[in-house]
């Protein structure tokens, strides 16, 4: 039985009402059609499966013209979601900022000015398309989860952190340069894109931006981007960095991250547990203030599975934040991983992987439209927690709001019973758009 697009829970459908801007009249069943899929769909997040879920006269056609049309914009809807998410988070911040006036110590002098952070990741994920041959701007990239080079895509996303409030960025789809050649489009590196959203980005007012990134995007020109716009800078290092140190006759020198931290002794490390969902990981840290070579002053945190590690185990990162205590880097650098939680749910729970379609304009707009759908979770689930008083994950925030459809759907079977509806009338009400998988293969 499939889901009618007009049962909609009333906080979705007035966070879809948003965007009715965005789309003409003749669109706005596409975009219902869509989200309303992602939602319900718990197979392949296909054009097809996801109208084999909802009950509405759309085709394939329909939703691939869609996917392809010039006449909206994902920018425009990217806009219009940040608009959702300031009005939502703005109030935090104004309460966060009266928290820390009202706490902070009385004393003689000018009061220390209250901050409230908002965190900028940046980061990249590659959706591996093993058996596509004819997608536009496919091509080889390192996949985590498999350990190798496949085909796919790689989307490179940038998420915005407010008071655990989360906003992601417009995707953009990174190409490689070879292939940007043979389909002659103009390349852009993962560094020239995470340069662009860092210069173009403009974050919330009364708050500090603090930008962070894998060891990837950590360079020169990101470290001058940065500085120039007065935010805050944490990311991963590589171990062939070089940081400043004194030898043993005390001359300055300049000395590798992994060399580095082979010299320390086992005594100069301190356990600390690692923040996580589990709570359980203990790991070893160091944290030195100098200067890593082609960047500048900062903090280096090495970080090992045990004190007597080698270097070649440990990991490496810095910060421009020099009065951060050892906590507080910590507290930072673990939260770049909400980026990763981000790509993790975008493609289990809304298939941002599992499209089949041909043009890259196609998969990025579909992208931008699970993007949409992720935010509208994000708020949803801390509306759930401040009412069940206990943390929730993106997929409990999800399996809620199916069955709260489920629930919808039922009463409203009900009403057009009591109203004499026919049976009948009602069952083709919630014919889905395309015949069940198993059905149409007969």
């Amino acid at each position: 039985m499939a889901h009618p697009i007009i049962i909609q829970e009333s906080s979705l459908r007035n966070y879809l009402s948003a965007f009715r801007d965005v789309f003409r009249p003749a669109q706005w069943t596409y975009f219902e059609t869509v989200l309303m899929g992602l939602i319900h769909c718990q197979s392949s997040r296909t054009l097809s499966g996801m109208l084999r879920t909802v009950a509405v006269l759309v085709t394939v056609w329909d939703l691939s013209r869609f996917l392809v049309s010039p006449r909206w914009s994902p920018v425009r809807l990217a806009e219009v979601r940040y608009r959702f998410f300031s009005a939502e988070v703005q109030p935090l911040v104004a309460a966060a900022h009266e928290a820390q006036r009202l706490n902070r110590p009385r004393h003689r002098g000018r009061c220390k000015a209250t901050v409230v952070t908002g965190y900028l990741i940046l980061d990249d994920s590659t959706h591996v398309k093993r058996y596509s041959k004819q997608m536009s701007g496919l091509g080889w990239h390192y996949s985590s989860t498999d350990k190798r080079t496949l085909p796919g895509h790689s989307l490179f996303e940038g998420l915005y952190v407010v008071e655990g409030r989360q906003f992601p960025l417009q995707p953009h789809m990174y190409v490689q340069k070879s292939v940007c050649e043979r389909e002659r489009r103009p390349f852009q590196s993962k560094v020239d894109l995470a340069l662009s959203t860092i210069e173009h980005f403009e974050p919330l007012p009364e708050t500090h931006t603090h930008v962070l990134i894998d060891s990837w995007y950590v360079n020169k020109r990101m470290w001058k981007a940065v500085k120039r716009r007065k935010w805050d800078l944490t990311g991963g290092l590589k171990a062939n960095h070089k940081l400043r140190t004194r030898d043993a006759e005390g001359q300055l020198i300049w000395m590798r991250l992994d060399d580095f931290a082979d010299e320390l002794p086992a005594d100069q490390f301190q356990p600390v547990q690692w923040p996580s969902q589990a709570g359980e990981d203990i790991v070893y840290v160091h944290l030195i203030r100098t200067r890593v070579k082609k960047l500048g002053a900062c903090q280096v945190l090495i970080v090992k599975p045990t004190a007597e590690a080698s270097g070649d185990q440990a990991r490496f990162y810095l910060t421009t934040r020099l009065a951060d205590t050892l906590e507080q880097v910590v507290q930072t650098v673990a939260l770049r991983w909400s980026v990763e939680t981000l790509f993790a749910d975008f493609k289990e729970l809304m298939g941002s992987d599992q499209y089949q379609l041909h043009s890259a304009e196609a998969i990025l707009r579909f992208w931008a439209l699970g993007l949409c759908l992720y935010q509208y979770l994000d708020s949803l689930r801390h509306h759930l927690e401040r009412l069940s008083q206990r943390h929730l994950t993106m997929g409990e925030t999800l399996a809620w709001l199916r069955q709260r459809h489920d629930d919808l759907r039922v009463t409203w079977i009900c009403t057009l019973a009591l109203k004499g509806v026919q049976p009948l009338r009602i069952l083709g009400m919630l014919t889905p758009a395309l015949p069940p998988l198993a059905l149409a293969n007969c």
